[in-house]
């Protein structure tokens, strides 16, 4: 069975675009090329909350994700969510992605909202929600990126 991992992490550096890098380490996918998609999960596939990615392959491949992300500017806090579901026949399921500079509370309700939103579009008797909440306290002079990826199989050759 094909298989999709939910990774997360934090990280924090003196520009936006290292703190993005150093969140990305703490959840394993830094070596990666990420490819953005939508939001939903293909039928038959397991979902499995990793925490941080096993080795998915060379350096500098592809890797297809829905990512949920956050970068703010100390003082502050970022927060990232990422919630799923999945029909209960083994059928296709959605993720829901929420970020911003927010407290966990906010970005969990938010995304949870929106999850139900999208099932109510679609015909599909899903199991019970999923959640991933990811949220760290800047400091001044700092910026710090939050996170949530659901990394779709393994990477694949970019070239």
């Amino acid at each position: 069975m094909s298989m999709i991992r939910v990774v997360w992490g934090t990280g924090s550096a003196p520009t936006a675009m290292a703190s993005y890098d150093a969140a990305l380490a703490a959840a394993g996918v830094e070596n990666y090329n990420l490819v953005s998609v939508s939001s939903v999960i293909p039928a038959g596939v397991d979902v499995e909350a990793v925490g941080t990615a096993p080795d998915l392959g060379p350096a500098g491949e592809r890797l297809t994700v829905v990512e949920a992300r956050a970068t703010t500017a100390g003082p502050g806090r970022a927060s990232a969510a990422l919630a799923w579901s999945q029909s209960t026949d083994d059928g296709p399921g959605l993720f829901y992605e929420t970020a911003g500079e927010m407290d966990r509370e906010d970005v969990d309700r938010r995304v949870r909202e929106g999850l139900d939103a999208g099932q109510e579009l679609r015909d599909w008797t899903f199991d019970d929600p999923n959640v991933v909440v990811e949220s760290s306290q800047a400091e001044s002079g700092t910026y710090t990126t939050a996170l949530a990826l659901a990394v779709y199989g393994e990477s694949e050759p970019i070239l």
